[in-house]
């Protein structure tokens, strides 16, 4: 039998050979027809499955009632049993090929039967393969065969299939009015558990998605599937459209509610922005250790809860920032005070200049106050203003007139978090003669209490009396001040205080804008109607030559910062604004649309701001600023989105080339808020380009975004690049002031800062952070009036984006417990089968430990239980009970 088989394949190979070389006029189905021959030669196995398999489907046709039931269920064991490889279809449906009209036929003529339900079952599965497309078939016969039957018994691929043929019937059936879908939904709520048990979890929620009734999929998840599905659905938030991201939001919160994950279900109630969930879940948690840990997450967040717990009040108000961080400095060695001159190293830069250097000017000075308060924020010590603050020949007399208020806050930021010293220290300059000095002290009363409240409020008495009386120039940074102590408090007393100012047409622009902004900061993202209502009325009533005042777009601003975040919710607003004539109408629009869709990565949002960027406006007949905001939007919305990001980059080398001079100068802002403290090598390449462009304007736009850029991260090639810069532009006094500022920035709190909005592993946007970015980024669009003018103290709303970026673990009596973690680049596992690494590249070290943006942690002992699943900020350990057992 062999030799006859090898003679056969033999003959068979040389009559190839003849007709390859022969002119291919053979139609294509002949051959198909001989290879099919050919196989079937091959293989007796498959000859007598093709002969048994037609012998069945003879049987069925046959009028003899009995043998239909045994020859059905021969089928199905046939084609159940059958193996194949992942690329070819099985045999038996392979052979069945050529019968599959006439069975459709046979099937049709049958009365109703239980044989009838189990042919239709059969037939299902063959329409997988051979039914036309779009027909969907092996729905049709599985709403008709046995219901009792279990699905996945036929097989993956059949599920697979079938759940496709469910959302394609969906769609078509959504189209007609009045067609019923349950059905569709009893069948797809069978196959869903299936899909899960098989590790199909993507799947199973992308079926309910498209069925419209994610809802449902909390019953079928258990503690095996959770975290998959949770991390698919939470992936997915970023690219679906309003309200689907919301309702997979909530449906993923309640799947870590039923499995009693709360740092969890909390980190999404706090994406929602929702405060009743917010609160469900901090009162579900029993275990004090682990409510302590989410009152950390709610203090990250700047989100007030009343609690009876002073432990956990304490823990809420982040009371005890200044010493954790004190604590971190201690451990990375860096408590020592840096002067500016440590930063500048001028003996790096070419020496033609250094005689120029070292002129106690008074704009050196006030670069130099910057610096020093940038650079040892938060550290409670510096060289230059607090050691001497009892002599006459103090620092802050060194520089002049308005350039003291931004000297004597500085000292605000040295002793940023740290109430109880801070006000000691600033209270002498509170009684000064000099208005600017006690401007800035009151200014320093706002930094030092950013991000902290203490239950005696002392700022708020402070700076209240000062808005009350105090001239000008005291009113505007008490008004600042209080934007900056109270941001995201949503503090009603300070909407009494400060809602006569934005109303009163009286007093100057400045005021009202000033009063506006800090509104904005003090309410961001809770879309206060009397608010609202106030500035719009404002705007509305004001005569055009107060509107055009440069301050007119911190009012715009304030109104924006109402809405961030908040999607559709301001469309009203933004109806309203078209009604105001001026171009400050247009500018608020743009500005409240963009914050808005904060970190959403709207395409449609980002796709309207490139049209207005479109618009080629002559700036000398209307005005052109709203373009600017539109380009600084564009970053805004794409900003919380890998993807995203990486499109706006390619969108803005395009708005460089073909954009006009307000554009131009504004997309160096826009990639600094793009990548704040996330110094990526293509764009510190892009913004060093940039700073020596032609256009002056670009340059100082493109050098502040070098210090947003690399802030709080001492990047080496970035202070590399800035030594550059400070000797190219050794001649030009304010370009150098921007570049010293930048410095600053750079080696904010020595390295261990960061002002990146996102935290939580990139997922949660902090609305008080995004504020103080976006009220620097607003004052730089007209950096000549405000930055170099008298009101550069604008610059330090910066300070509600800074951050420790620690991670610092505690045992259960908030004491520090240094373990064992990896910190490596985070990797994204959403999707991937198995249990993939979530990081790589790692390295381990101690806690405390400082992590860049796109860092991620692990710990590196099985010691400790971590109570958060994110290792980032303040995590709370406990023994780990089976470690415990195992010594």
């Amino acid at each position: 039998m062999v030799n006859e088989q090898k003679k056969d394949t033999t003959s068979q190979k040389e009559l190839d050979a003849k007709k390859e070389n022969e002119p291919k006029k053979v139609d294509d189905k002949v051959k198909d027809n001989k290879k099919g021959q050919e196989e079937e030669e091959l293989s007796e196995e498959d000859q007598q499955l093709k002969n048994e398999l037609e012998m069945l489907v003879e049987r069925l046709k046959e009028d003899d009632r009995q043998l239909h039931r045994p020859a059905l269920e021969q089928l199905r064991t046939l084609i159940r049993t059958s193996t194949s490889s992942m690329t070819s279809v099985p045999k038996p449906l392979k052979f069945l090929s050529p019968h599959y009209s006439t069975l459709k036929e046979l099937h049709a003529s049958w009365p109703e039967s239980t044989d009838k339900q189990l042919f239709a079952d059969i037939l299902s599965v063959l329409s997988m393969t051979y039914a036309e497309e779009g027909q969907r078939e092996s729905l049709r016969y599985r709403f008709i065969g046995s219901t009792e039957e279990d699905i996945g018994s036929w097989g993956h691929e059949y599920v697979r299939h079938l759940s496709a043929e469910i959302m394609q019937e969906y769609e078509a059936r959504a189209e007609k009015e009045d067609a019923s879908t349950d059905d569709l939904l009893k069948l797809a709520l069978e196959v869903v558990p299936f899909l899960l048990k098989h590790n199909a979890d993507a799947d199973a929620v992308d079926l309910l998605l498209e069925l419209e009734s994610i809802e449902e999929l909390p019953q079928f998840v258990d503690k095996d599937t959770y975290e998959r599905v949770c991390l698919y659905m939470v992936g997915c938030v970023n690219l679906l459209v309003p309200p689907d991201d919301i309702r997979f939001m909530k449906t993923a919160r309640k799947i870590y509610q039923q499995q009693e994950k709360f740092t969890q279900a909390l980190n999404l109630s706090i994406r929602m922005r929702d405060m009743d969930l917010i609160r469900e879940d901090f009162e579900s948690a029993k275990d004090p250790l682990l409510k302590k840990q989410m009152a950390f997450q709610l203090a990250r967040q700047q989100i007030q809860l009343e609690t009876e717990d002073s432990e956990l009040n304490e823990c809420l108000n982040n009371l005890h920032l200044s010493k954790y961080f004190t604590a971190l400095a201690t451990e990375l060695d860096v408590l020592e005070p840096k002067t500016p001159e440590d930063i500048y190293k001028t003996h790096l830069e070419n020496h033609r200049m250094t005689f120029s250097a070292n002129v106690d000017s008074a704009r050196n000075n006030l670069s130099a106050s910057f610096v020093n308060g940038f650079v040892n924020a938060g550290f409670g010590k510096d060289k230059l203003i607090i050691p001497d603050a009892e002599s006459t020949n103090n620092w802050i007399y060194k520089t002049k007139d308005h350039g003291m208020i931004s000297a004597t806050a500085s000292i605000g930021m040295i002793l940023l978090w740290n109430i109880e010293q801070g006000l000691t220290v600033i209270d002498k300059y509170m009684y000064s003669d000099d208005d600017n000095i006690k401007a800035g002290a009151l200014l320093a009363i706002g930094i030092v209490n950013s991000g902290v409240r203490e239950e005696t409020d002392s700022a708020m008495a402070l700076l209240t009396e000062s808005i009350e009386s105090g001239s000008v120039t005291i009113k505007q940074s008490a008004i600042f001040g209080i934007g900056l102590a109270y941001a995201g408090s949503a503090r009603e007393e300070i909407s009494e205080l400060l809602l006569p100012i934005v109303s009163d047409t009286a007093l100057s622009m400045e005021l009202s804008s000033l009063a506006a902004l800090a509104l904005g900061m003090v309410f961001v993202g809770t879309c206060d109607g009397d608010i609202t209502s106030t500035i719009l009325q404002t705007m509305m009533e004001r005569e055009d030559s107060y509107l055009k005042d440069t301050w007119s777009r911190f009012m715009a601003l304030g109104l924006g910062l109402l809405y961030l975040g908040r999607q559709d919710a301001s469309d009203a607003t933004i109806e309203t604004l078209k009604a105001i004539e001026h171009p400050l109408g247009k500018q608020a629009e743009v500005l409240v649309e963009v914050l808005s869709y904060a970190g959403t990565g709207n395409v449609l949002k980002v796709q309207k701001m490139l049209h207005i960027c479109n618009d080629h406006i002559d700036n000398e007949k209307e005005d052109d600023q709203h373009q600017a905001f539109a380009t600084i939007g564009i970053a805004l919305i794409a900003m919380g989105e890998d993807i995203g990001s990486e499109m706006s980059l390619r969108t803005f080398n395009h708005l460089m080339h073909y954009g006009e001079p307000v554009i131009r100068k504004t997309v160096p802002l826009a990639l600094g808020l793009l990548c704040a403290s996330n110094p990526v090598v293509n764009v510190l390449d892009t913004l060093s380009k940039y700073s020596h462009d032609n256009d002056n304007d670009v340059a100082v736009s493109a050098i502040f975004a070098m210090g947003l850029v690399g802030a709080g991260t001492n990047n080496a090639r970035l202070a590399q690049m800035l030594r550059q810069l400070a000797s190219f532009y050794h001649k030009d006094a304010s370009s150098l002031f921007m570049v010293r500022i930048a410095q600053g920035l750079l080696h904010m709190a020595k390295g261990t800062m960061t002002l990146n909005p996102f935290h939580t592993d990139r997922q949660i946007m902090s609305p008080v952070a995004v504020a103080g970015l976006m009220c620097s980024i607003i004052t730089m669009t007209d950096y000549k009036h405000f930055i170099f003018g008298r009101f550069h103290y604008m610059l330090y709303s910066l300070v509600t984006a800074m951050y420790p970026r620690f991670l610092i673990t505690f045992d259960e009596n908030l004491e520090s417990l240094p373990v064992t973690v990896r910190v490596g680049q985070a990797v994204d596992v959403v999707g991937q089968a198995g249990r993939p690494k979530t990081i790589t590249g790692f390295q381990t070290h101690s806690t405390p430990v400082l992590l860049a943006h796109s860092e991620r942690a692990e710990l590196a002992t099985d010691e400790y239980i971590s109570m958060s699943n994110i290792l980032e900020g303040i995590v709370l350990l406990k023994k780990n009970p089976l470690a415990m057992m195992e010594e």
